[in-house]
């Protein structure tokens, strides 16, 4: 039940305070199933893309890091053609006290900017270092293809 109790407070902040560019759900009468939607930033190389992914917490959350599947295709470094997202915070780096936004806003800002360091797709990271313009073409034409609406 502390579990339930946790997820109910976090989901509750995060309507309160609302992430700018990010939408969180529970999937119907499931708490621990959330559908989430990143708007990318303008600035971003996926600008003009929304992007959805579903975020499974663990029956002992927060002992244990939630998952997070992208279901939107993304030509991104980090996020392996699964929808697995590489980031720290999911993996080694979990604690009881990380909060539901702060997973959210780390996601949020590695989808925006993406890095060629600690990549899932080392291809896709090795284009984004030596020939950031294909590299970028290639983001902007996977986000009109599978994030546009």
């Amino acid at each position: 039940m502390a579990a339930v109790r946790r997820i109910q407070k976090e989901l509750s902040e995060l309507k309160t305070r609302p992430i700018d560019g990010l939408s969180v759900e529970p999937q119907d009468d499931n708490l621990y199933e959330w559908k989430c939607a990143i708007k990318a930033a303008s600035d971003s190389p996926y600008k003009g893309g929304t992007f959805h992914f579903s975020l499974s917490l663990p029956q002992d959350f927060p002992f244990k890091a939630p998952s997070v599947t992208f279901t939107t295709k993304i030509y991104h470094p980090g996020i392996d053609e699964e929808g697995h997202i590489c980031v720290p915070v999911l993996r080694d780096q979990w604690k009881p006290s990380v909060t539901l936004s702060s997973v959210l806003a780390i996601i949020q800002e590695k989808v925006n900017n993406p890095s060629p360091d600690d990549p899932f797709e080392p291809e896709i990271a090795a284009l984004l270092k030596t020939d950031k313009s294909k590299f970028l073409a290639t983001a902007k034409e996977w986000t009109k293809k599978y994030a546009s609406p």
